[in-house]
C-alpha cells in the first residue's frame, strides 16, 4: 500500500517518482489492505500489529475473548517492482459454550493464516509524472482533482497458505498448502488522498475456499499524521462478515511508524469487536542505481575546447593576439 497503510504522504512522495523506493518508510498499515507499490529494492521491512478482540453468536450461544498478533515481514528483491513477503496472524482466545446452565471454557490458539507469497507491480500510472511541471501561481490548480489520477496503479500477487490439521479457526478438513492470488489497486488523489483496493482468492482448490475484497481509504494531514477508513468483505461457506475499521498512523521517524484502529461488525454471527495497536520499522539499505547522464567530471573534461596541437585548453592558456 492502505493498505494499512502509511501515512498517505508516502504514497505521494511516490506519485513524484520513478521508482517503488520512498524516502520514508512505506508499510500497509494500519488497515490490512496491501498497497500496490512495493518497499523498494534492498529493503528488509517488519510490521506488527498486537490486538485484543470479543465476538459473541447469540443464536449460538458461545463468547470467544482473547488476544493474538498480525505480522508481515517484506523484502524487495531484484526489481523495484518485485517484493517478497510472509504474512500471517496468530490467536490466542478462550472459547465459552454457554448452551448449557453451566458454561464450558475451551483454551485456543493457533495461527489463524500464514502465508508465504509476491507482489509484482504490472502497471504504474504515476512513473512519468516527475516529467510534470506544478503550477507556481496557482494553490489551487496543484490540489484540485485531476481526471488521470482515476487511472490506478496495480499490481498482482501470489502466495501459498500452510493450514495445520485441527486448526481451530479454519474450516473443517483444512490442512495442508492451498493457493492465494490477488489484484491490488492504489490511486493517489490530490490533498493526500489515497484508495487502495484489494480483490483477493484464498485457499483455493479447498472445500471451503472464500473470496474477499478490501476497500481503504487514507487521509494525510501532514508529513506525520494519518487517519483512514476500512471495510472488508469476506464470502465463503464457513465463513461470511463486512468489517469495518477505523483508525490512524503517525510517523515517528523516516523508518518508523505507529499505528491504531478498531475492527467492528454489524451482525450477532457473531459481533466482532478489536482493538489494536501496531508497529512498522524498516531496514534500509536500498542504493539508487547509478545513471549516466553526461555530467560527470570527465565528461565535462572532454567537452573542453582544443588547441590547435590538439591539446586542451587550459583556462590561463593566452592566445597570439593576448586573449584568452
Amino acid at each position: 500500500m492502505l493498505k494499512t497503510l502509511l501515512p498517505a504522504l508516502l504514497f505521494l512522495v511516490s506519485y513524484l517518482g520513478f521508482a517503488q523506493y520512498t524516502d520514508v518508510i512505506n508499510s500497509n498499515r494500519p488497515g490490512v489492505s496491501k498497497s500496490a507499490f512495493s518497499v523498494g529494492t534492498n529493503v528488509l521491512q517488519f510490521e506488527v500489529g498486537p490486538y485484543i478482540v470479543k465476538e459473541e453468536h447469540t443464536p449460538l450461544k458461545y463468547e470467544v475473548s482473547g488476544f493474538g498478533a498480525d505480522f508481515t515481514a517484506r523484502y524487495g528483491l531484484f526489481f523495484e517492482e518485485l517484493e517478497i513477503n510472509i504474512e500471517g496472524i496468530y490467536q490466542n482466545d478462550t472459547f465459552t459454550d454457554n448452551r448449557s446452565l453451566i458454561s464450558a471454557d475451551t483454551k485456543r490458539s493457533n495461527f489463524k493464516n500464514f502465508t508465504i507469497g509476491a507482489k509484482y507491480l504490472i502497471y504504474d500510472p504515476y512513473k512519468k509524472a516527475g516529467e510534470e511541471k506544478p503550477n507556481l501561481y496557482s494553490y489551487y490548480a496543484n490540489r484540485g482533482f485531476k481526471w488521470k489520477s482515476l487511472i490506478p496503479a496495480i499490481s498482482i500477487y501470489g502466495g501459498a497458505n500452510f493450514d495445520t490439521a485441527d486448526n481451530p479457526y479454519t474450516a473443517p478438513g483444512v490442512e495442508g498448502f492451498s493457493p492465494k492470488v490477488m489484484i491490488a489497486t492504489q490511486n493517489n488523489f490530490s490533498g493526500g488522498w489515497v484508495l487502495v483496493m484489494n480483490f483477493l482468492k484464498d485457499r483455493i482448490g479447498t472445500d471451503y475456499s472464500d473470496f474477499q475484497y478490501i476497500v481503504t481509504l487514507t487521509h494525510s494531514f501532514n508529513p506525520q499524521w494519518v487517519i483512514f477508513a476500512e471495510t472488508q468483505g469476506i464470502q465463503s461457506d464457513f465463513y461470511a462478515d463486512n468489517l469495518f475499521r477505523f483508525g490512524g498512523g503517525y510517523l515517528m521517524s523516516k523508518n518508523f511508524q505507529l499505528d491504531t484502529a478498531l475492527t467492528f461488525n454489524a451482525k450477532d454471527t457473531p459481533s466482532v469487536f478489536g482493538v489494536n495497536f501496531g508497529a512498522s520499522y524498516r531496514f534500509d539499505f536500498h542504493q539508487d542505481k547509478e545513471i549516466d547522464n553526461g555530467n560527470s567530471v570527465e565528461d565535462a573534461d572532454k567537452r573542453k575546447p582544443k588547441t590547435k596541437k590538439g591539446k586542451k585548453k587550459r583556462t590561463n592558456d593566452v592566445d597570439d593576439d593576448g586573449s584568452l
